[in-house]
């Protein structure tokens, strides 16, 4: 329970992190088939598709490392569905926001980092 409530804690960290930087938020949470997009946000260039990534600080790996080729996959493929039902000329981008915080057991973020075009869409259209 404590790791979902942590994960939304971070998702709403980074929503209020691109609203500030001047992005409009599209969707949160949105759900097809082949997985979960955690937000999509959009600037004047692009229309991005955000995985964030909530661990506790001193773990065995970096946050962005659990975001793996199989949840790449996951996510273009959402990302693709979502495009299809919500034409945009926008860009398309991939990012990841990883948050990590002092415990498991409490939200207090030590370190926030935005990866813009984490990975892209190579060999998947």
């Amino acid at each position: 329970m404590r790791k979902h409530k942590n994960g939304v804690s971070g998702e709403i960290a980074a929503a209020r992190y691109l609203r500030n930087r001047k992005y409009t938020i599209l969707a949160g949470n949105y759900t097809t088939r082949f997985g979960e997009i955690d937000l999509i946000a959009c600037d004047k260039k692009y229309i991005v598709f955000i995985e964030v990534k909530t661990r506790a600080q001193n773990t065995i790996m970096l946050p962005r490392e659990t975001v793996d080729q199989y949840k790449q996959a996951k996510i273009i493929k959402s990302a693709s569905l979502y495009l299809s039902q919500n034409k945009s000329e926008l860009q398309p981008r991939f990012d990841v926001i990883e948050i990590e915080t002092k415990s498991k057991f409490g939200f207090e973020i030590t370190r926030f980092h935005h990866l813009e075009n984490a990975f892209g869409l190579k060999g998947y259209l």
